[in-house]
Protein backbone atom coordinates (compact mmCIF):
# COMPACT_ATOMS: atom_id res chain seq x y z
CA UNK A 1 0.00 0.00 0.00
CA UNK A 2 0.96 3.39 -1.01
CA UNK A 3 1.12 6.40 1.23
CA UNK A 4 -2.16 8.50 1.05
CA UNK A 5 -3.94 5.29 -0.20
CA UNK A 6 -7.12 4.52 1.24
CA UNK A 7 -7.50 1.75 3.58
CA UNK A 8 -9.33 -1.63 2.80
CA UNK A 9 -12.16 -3.50 4.63
CA UNK A 10 -10.78 -6.63 4.32
CA UNK A 11 -13.51 -9.42 3.50
CA UNK A 12 -12.78 -12.11 6.15
CA UNK A 13 -14.21 -16.00 6.59
CA UNK A 14 -14.26 -18.40 9.01
CA UNK A 15 -10.72 -19.27 8.52
CA UNK A 16 -9.63 -16.34 9.13
CA UNK A 17 -11.87 -14.93 11.94
CA UNK A 18 -9.59 -15.68 14.49
CA UNK A 19 -6.52 -14.90 13.42
CA UNK A 20 -8.10 -11.51 11.96
CA UNK A 21 -10.20 -10.38 14.70
CA UNK A 22 -10.05 -12.44 18.05
CA UNK A 23 -6.76 -12.43 17.95
CA UNK A 24 -5.94 -8.52 16.67
CA UNK A 25 -4.00 -6.58 19.03
CA UNK A 26 -6.02 -3.64 17.76
CA UNK A 27 -9.84 -3.18 18.82
CA UNK A 28 -12.01 -4.98 15.39
CA UNK A 29 -15.19 -3.36 13.52
CA UNK A 30 -16.61 -6.17 11.69
CA UNK A 31 -19.61 -5.61 9.67
CA UNK A 32 -21.85 -8.46 9.31
CA UNK A 33 -23.78 -8.57 5.85
CA UNK A 34 -24.77 -10.57 2.86
CA UNK A 35 -25.40 -9.66 -1.22
CA UNK A 36 -28.65 -9.57 -0.84
CA UNK A 37 -29.27 -7.03 1.08
CA UNK A 38 -30.33 -3.33 0.47
CA UNK A 39 -29.48 -1.66 3.56
CA UNK A 40 -26.27 -3.88 3.78
CA UNK A 41 -25.22 -2.20 -0.06
CA UNK A 42 -26.30 1.36 1.43
CA UNK A 43 -24.00 0.86 4.67
CA UNK A 44 -21.09 -0.55 3.23
CA UNK A 45 -19.64 2.89 1.43
CA UNK A 46 -20.08 4.43 5.28
CA UNK A 47 -17.76 1.44 6.90
CA UNK A 48 -15.41 2.02 3.94
CA UNK A 49 -15.17 5.83 4.44
CA UNK A 50 -15.04 5.82 8.47
CA UNK A 51 -11.99 3.35 8.51
CA UNK A 52 -10.02 5.68 6.94
CA UNK A 53 -10.42 8.02 10.28
CA UNK A 54 -9.49 5.12 12.76
CA UNK A 55 -6.51 4.21 10.11
CA UNK A 56 -4.22 1.91 12.94
CA UNK A 57 -6.21 2.49 15.68
CA UNK A 58 -8.96 0.13 14.66
CA UNK A 59 -9.08 -2.72 12.18
CA UNK A 60 -12.13 -3.31 9.91
CA UNK A 61 -13.65 -6.58 8.44
CA UNK A 62 -16.71 -7.63 6.69
CA UNK A 63 -17.84 -11.07 6.95
CA UNK A 64 -20.45 -12.51 4.72
CA UNK A 65 -22.95 -13.71 6.54
CA UNK A 66 -24.42 -16.45 4.11
CA UNK A 67 -20.75 -17.75 3.27
CA UNK A 68 -19.46 -17.48 7.22
CA UNK A 69 -23.06 -18.44 8.96
CA UNK A 70 -21.58 -20.14 11.50
CA UNK A 71 -19.73 -16.91 12.80
CA UNK A 72 -23.03 -15.29 12.37
CA UNK A 73 -24.91 -18.07 15.07
CA UNK A 74 -22.00 -17.93 17.41
CA UNK A 75 -22.40 -14.13 17.68
CA UNK A 76 -26.60 -14.99 17.77
CA UNK A 77 -26.99 -12.44 14.52
CA UNK A 78 -30.51 -12.47 12.68
CA UNK A 79 -30.45 -9.16 10.98
CA UNK A 80 -27.92 -7.38 8.69
CA UNK A 81 -26.30 -5.41 8.49
CA UNK A 82 -25.16 -6.31 11.99
CA UNK A 83 -21.75 -4.28 13.33
CA UNK A 84 -20.05 -5.87 16.59
CA UNK A 85 -17.11 -3.84 17.70
CA UNK A 86 -14.55 -6.94 18.99
CA UNK A 87 -11.43 -6.22 21.62
CA UNK A 88 -9.33 -9.12 22.96
CA UNK A 89 -11.81 -11.80 21.57
CA UNK A 90 -14.76 -10.15 23.33
CA UNK A 91 -17.70 -8.31 21.74
CA UNK A 92 -17.46 -4.67 23.76
CA UNK A 93 -20.86 -3.65 21.43
CA UNK A 94 -23.29 -4.82 18.76
CA UNK A 95 -25.52 -3.06 16.54
CA UNK A 96 -28.02 -3.94 14.16
CA UNK A 97 -29.06 -2.14 11.28
CA UNK A 98 -27.53 0.59 8.83
CA UNK A 99 -26.90 4.02 9.93
CA UNK A 100 -25.28 7.23 8.69
CA UNK A 101 -21.14 7.84 9.06
CA UNK A 102 -21.55 10.32 12.25
CA UNK A 103 -23.95 8.08 14.40
CA UNK A 104 -21.29 4.97 13.35
CA UNK A 105 -18.30 7.31 14.65
CA UNK A 106 -20.24 8.42 17.77
CA UNK A 107 -21.35 4.57 18.54
CA UNK A 108 -17.43 3.40 18.21
CA UNK A 109 -16.41 6.16 20.15
CA UNK A 110 -18.58 5.70 22.55
CA UNK A 111 -17.73 1.79 22.99
CA UNK A 112 -14.11 2.17 22.81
Amino acid sequence: MKKGDRVSVKDVNEKEFEEEVLKSNVPVLVDVWATWCGPCRMYSPIVDEVSNDYDGKIKFVKVDADENENIAAKYGIMSIPTTLLIEKGKVKAQSVGAVPKEVLKKWIEKNL
